[in-house]
């Protein structure tokens, strides 16, 4: 079945990846309009979220917020497609880094590094770095369960010599490339929610008593890699700024949690200038301290 299903939909996929841009969000704005005006697709779990993180938000300001969101949603998932067939000169005019000299230091100081960001703007895109660094990439990801669809993914982000690794495989992958030399850079999307049962530490975020997910500051700290954070900012449709900020040059030189608070903070900023580009279809606040 997985096979048959990857079969049916791969041609479609395609098709969909050699639209002009201008005919791509086309398409993007028809599966706006069936997502949210007909199928109405965790439609219910954005309005929650935001009722729950911005309740001094009017109900006209919030639903303004949640279409905004799912149009750029759209946007987003129609550009991953597009990834398979994106030339490299298309990318790097659409995603751009203000301040590439940041990760370009610690590539000259022979040091791996951790990036973290957060689900807001575009993080589909940021693997055209590789086209400006030496730095093998790597990204901590959830496996998809069909496995040619898992395929296609990795295969999309190698072509950029940038590795897809699941969090079992991270820490023996980045151990095995620091015994053999080989400079990495790891990156992690940390404002996701661990399971309860693995919640080591607890602090708000939007104002919400929540677990927070360290994984990206403990490998920092038992590796020693600095640690950059990476904000996205939508420069207007298909187009991205990315701007690096180093939040730890020795990481083990802070206090537990210390970094993962940092960059908590950061996000936050990000998702109260412009909320609508945050990810808010997912349960972000599902185990929080009533």
């Amino acid at each position: 079945m997985q096979l048959l299903a990857f079969v049916l939909i791969y041609p479609f996929l395609w098709l969909v990846s050699i639209l002009p841009f201008r005919l791509l969000y086309a398409v993007s704005d028809m599966l706006f309009f069936l997502l949210y005006h007909v199928v109405g697709y965790r439609k219910k779990t954005v309005e929650d979220n935001l009722k729950l993180v911005f309740p001094e938000k009017s109900e006209a300001e919030r639903k303004q917020i949640t279409k905004e969101f799912f149009h750029h949603l759209c946007d987003m998932i129609l550009e991953a497609i597009k990834s398979m067939n994106i030339s490299v000169e298309d990318m790097r005019a659409r995603y751009k880094f203000t301040n590439i000299e940041v990760i370009k230091a610690f590539e000259k100081q022979n040091k791996s590094i951790v990036l973290m960001c957060a689900h807001y703007g575009s993080w589909e895109w940021i693997f055209i770095i590789q086209t400006y660094v030496k730095f093998r990439g790597y990204a901590i990801y959830k496996r998809l369960n069909n496995k040619y669809f898992d395929k296609l993914v990795r295969d999309i982000r190698a072509r950029y010599n940038s590795y897809l690794v699941t969090t079992k495989e991270t820490i023996p992958t980045l151990t095995e490339n620091m015994k053999n030399g080989i400079l990495t850079m790891n990156g992690f999307v940390s404002d996701q929610t661990p399971k309860k049962e693995k919640a080591y530490h607890w602090n708000t975020f939007m104002g919400i008593e929540a677990p927070i997910h360290t994984g990206a500051e403990m490998l920092a700290k038992k590796l020693d890699m600095p640690v950059i954070f990476f904000s996205v900012k939508r420069v207007k449709r298909g187009f991205y700024e990315t701007t690096f900020q180093t939040l730890a040059e020795h990481p083990n030189e802070f206090k537990d949690y210390e970094i993962t608070d940092q960059f908590l903070k950061l996000v936050e900023n990000q998702i109260h200038e412009a909320p609508q580009y945050y990810l808010w279809t997912h349960k972000r606040w599902k185990h929080r301290k009533v």
